[in-house]
């Protein structure tokens, strides 16, 4: 399996950011780490591993990123206001810089999928409904998807849009919505030790979608399924297959 350990400089973020690609064909699948995470989490707790049959079809190749978490969201020494502002710089980075990067390195440029597990949850749900231009399909385990996990200041605009349990029953944009109902979305939860922070918001956004008409499955694993890697070492492969891959 083809192995790359990359790096490139980020004028939104103004340093060095790292990366890597694992697989070198297929439809590159964008993976934003948990919380504190960095681009090397996702193959030392044996994700990649987990997926590395259809890697090797040939199916899908990973880009596993960095995160600035611990100067955005996980920041408690900033406001709410000044943490959005910081991952909108982020958002800018991955936009602007990553997606045109890993078109660089692959020659593929039809619309992407995006994953992450816990805060890469997160990420990924906004991610994908702020830029649904560039992401068409989405797997999202264990996530919390109410922004107030990580500040009270919750209401104003600027931390809102972050906010995909509560932002989307506003969304009037028919562009958007119709760019999500063409799209394949999984969200998955356990309901075991460690869930229970984000089950109130998966069933939340689970009924936004509903509301919006938005076909996206929603699926609940049992008490005895953690928040942790073993589940989701589980979780990923069994949910590629069910994408049209």
């Amino acid at each position: 399996m083809n192995k790359e350990f990359l790096t490139h400089y980020s004028t939104n973020l103004n340093r060095e950011m790292q990366l890597n690609r694992y697989g070198d064909r297929g439809v590159p699948v964008v993976i934003f780490p948990s919380s504190g995470g960095t681009h090397n989490e996702y193959f030392d707790f044996g994700m990649i591993d987990a997926c590395q049959e259809y890697i090797n079809q040939g199916k899908i190749q990973f880009f596993t990123l960095s995160s600035i978490d611990n100067e955005s969201w996980l920041n408690t020494d900033i406001s709410g206001v000044e943490k959005a502002r910081r991952h909108a710089a982020y958002d800018k980075y991955v936009i602007e810089e990553v997606i045109p990067f890993i078109k660089h390195k692959t020659n593929y440029f039809d619309k992407m999928i995006v994953s992450g597990v816990s805060m890469g949850g997160f990420h990924s749900m906004n991610f994908f409904l702020r830029h649904p231009d560039v992401f068409n399909k989405i797997i999202c385990l264990s996530g919390i998807y109410d922004v107030s996990y990580f500040t009270q200041e919750s209401d104003h605009p600027e931390v809102f849009i972050n906010s995909s349990s509560q932002s989307l029953w506003l969304l009037k944009d028919q562009w958007l919505i119709d760019r999500y109902k063409e799209a394949q979305i999984i969200v998955c939860t356990g309901r075991g030790n460690w869930e229970q922070d984000g089950l109130p918001s998966f069933y939340k956004l689970k009924e936004a979608f509903e509301y919006l008409n938005v076909p996206a499955f929603f699926d609940e694993w049992g008490y005895d399924v953690s928040h942790d890697w073993p589940w989701w070492q589980k979780q990923m492969p069994y949910f590629l297959s069910k994408l049209d891959i």
